[in-house]
């Protein structure tokens, strides 16, 4: 597949940089350097003129820009800069301020008459150059405020999503997502978004691409005949087939389930929990306690059995609870009792300083098509976005998430006394059923001739047990230090969970003590209290 390397506006150029520390002998180094006081003098007593451009053909104005001078961009257009002037490359200033996301100066130059759709002779206009250089807030600031055409083709057919995928800004797609950028739109080489991402290897890029979309991309082919999982192994970038091809079988998976089980992919394993557990109950009460080849039941033995089935059926209500409780699902627009929109959800948004948004674009879902909270995640399965969401638990048919995690904790700790508990019961009354063995016999085969709905029952209740006890104390350390398992498996991606250090650092953990109080008092902890600030994050998740 053809591939084209991305044109950078100054690297062709022979002018000194901001970073050689140049002499100011023009108006153009006056602009690279910001030297308004030189600036003024080179214009104001010298004369000099914004409507020529240097050796290079580049003008001062674009400099200006490139560098993120407001104040000099002001005072060039103020005297004659015209903002529409191209260079060799038909490059505007409006091309340069993207290549350094500068929305100041955008500003400046579009209120001052610059043409927002400029294309240069690659076709690209000041959405390409943003998103080839990842400059999402300059992107977002164009589209909300003024309307910038997000999905436009470059001469090749590439949009500004083919442009971020293939460059891995994971945040970028994600807002072109948000928009609606159009995921399925192919170039002149019949290659998608997704075929660029695998292209060059970008892992999280793809990763947005497929949970965002309707997944139909796995399997469109470019002109040479290639899907994108075939792109990447041909170009050795394994974990990026391995992570498409996972996606592409999960998908002819869920095709095949739907055609052979219809709705019970909906449904979910929690009616066969259900069973699982009434079925237990049921073996235990008649194959154990009321068994009629075991001894007559004792009255401690007795009340440790009722003790047993009484923890078994509040274990049920807590499974009812858990499987039928709103896990903490996030209102979209259109929602019943969701307010409507009145104007551009990203357009007047304090990156810096706001309680609901913190810079961290992973923020946005382009599915649900919300500015979630942190530590809320979008669950393909319940295609809802969840509060302080831990996991998608299919044997309760639900996510866990902030309004039903105690719940599911509960019932996590009531199956594991009940199984344990049961389980010691049964184990007692077959130790002393063997002690009537006949001469000779071996002990299994008493066992499987005498109490073979016992030995049913403790087999089963071994593995529920074994998923019981093992789930208790997962989910105990994780209340006890306040992080999900969603935050414990991807804490790599997550960068509020690092210190300024580098290293991980959850801000959420107060204590063991604080940490379960609040857990068990309130049902979750508040995610506005934090043990230490967290870094302002352009985030790194899904």
């Amino acid at each position: 597949m053809a591939s084209s390397e991305i044109e950078v506006v100054s690297s062709d150029s022979k002018t000194p940089k901001v970073s050689d520390a140049p002499q100011v002998v023009d108006v153009f180094s006056a602009c690279v350097c910001g030297d308004l006081e030189k600036l003024r003098w080179f214009v104001e007593q010298e004369g000099a003129s914004f409507s020529v451009p240097d050796t290079n053909g580049y003008y001062a104005l674009q400099w200006a820009c490139l560098n993120n001078f407001p104040d000099i961009v002001q005072y060039v257009i103020t005297h004659g800069g015209d903002v529409n002037a191209t260079d060799h490359m038909q490059q505007t200033a409006l091309h340069w301020a993207a290549v350094r996301g500068a929305t100041t100066v955008a500003d400046l130059l579009l209120e001052n008459g610059a043409r927002l759709e400029s294309a240069d002779i690659y076709g690209y206009r000041a959405v390409h150059v943003a998103a080839q250089h990842g400059q999402t807030t300059f992107l977002n600031h164009l589209i909300a405020k003024y309307n910038a055409d997000f999905d436009a083709p470059d001469n090749e057919g590439r949009s500004p999503l083919h442009w971020a995928a293939y460059k891995g800004f994971a945040d970028t797609v994600r807002l072109l997502l948000f928009r609606d950028a159009c995921q399925g739109r192919q170039d002149k080489d019949g290659c998608t978004p997704l075929h660029w991402a695998a292209l060059s290897g970008n892992a999280e890029a793809c990763t947005v691409l497929v949970h965002s979309g309707t997944k139909k991309e796995l399997v469109v082919k470019d002109k040479a005949g290639f899907t994108p999982v075939q792109l990447a192994h041909d170009k050795g970038h394994r974990h990026v087939a391995l992570l498409l091809s996972n996606q592409q079988r999960a998908l002819s998976n869920r095709w095949r389930d739907k055609i052979c089980c219809g709705r019970m992919t909906d449904i979910g394993y929690a009616p066969i929990l259900f069973c699982i557990i009434i079925f237990e109950m049921f073996l235990f009460t008649n194959s154990v306690v009321a068994g009629s080849s075991f001894q007559k039941i004792t009255a401690d033995v007795g009340l440790w059995a009722w003790t047993a089935l009484s923890l078994a059926a509040g274990s049920l209500i807590m499974f009812y609870r858990c499987s039928s409780k709103d896990p903490g699902y996030i209102k979209r627009p259109g929602d019943s009792g969701a307010h409507g929109d009145v104007e551009d959800p990203l357009l007047n948004i304090d990156l810096n300083s706001s309680s609901v948004w913190t810079g961290n674009w992973s923020q946005l879902c382009p599915t649900c098509k919300i500015i979630r909270a942190v530590r809320s995640k979008h669950c393909p399965t319940c295609k809802c976005c969840v509060e302080q969401f831990d996991h998608h638990c299919p044997w309760i048919s639900n996510c866990v998430g902030k309004r039903n995690k105690r719940d599911f904790f509960i019932f996590v700790c009531l199956a594991t006394l009940a199984s344990f508990i049961s389980g010691a019961v049964t184990v007692q009354r077959i130790r002393t059923s063997s002690l009537g063995m006949s001469e000779g016999e071996t002990w299994i085969h008493h066992m499987l001739v005498q109490h073979p709905g016992a030995i049913a029952f403790l087999v089963l209740d071994t593995f529920i047990f074994i998923a019981a006890v093992t789930l208790t104390f997962t989910q105990a350390s994780m209340i006890a230090r306040n992080i999900t398992t969603n935050e414990v498996a991807n804490s790599k991606r997550y960068v509020y969970l690092r210190g300024p250090d580098g290293k991980f650092r959850n801000p959420y953990n107060h204590g063991c003590w604080k940490n379960c109080s609040d857990f068990f008092l309130q049902g979750y902890t508040n995610d506005g209290e934090v043990s230490w600030p967290p870094l302002q994050q352009v985030a790194v998740a899904t």
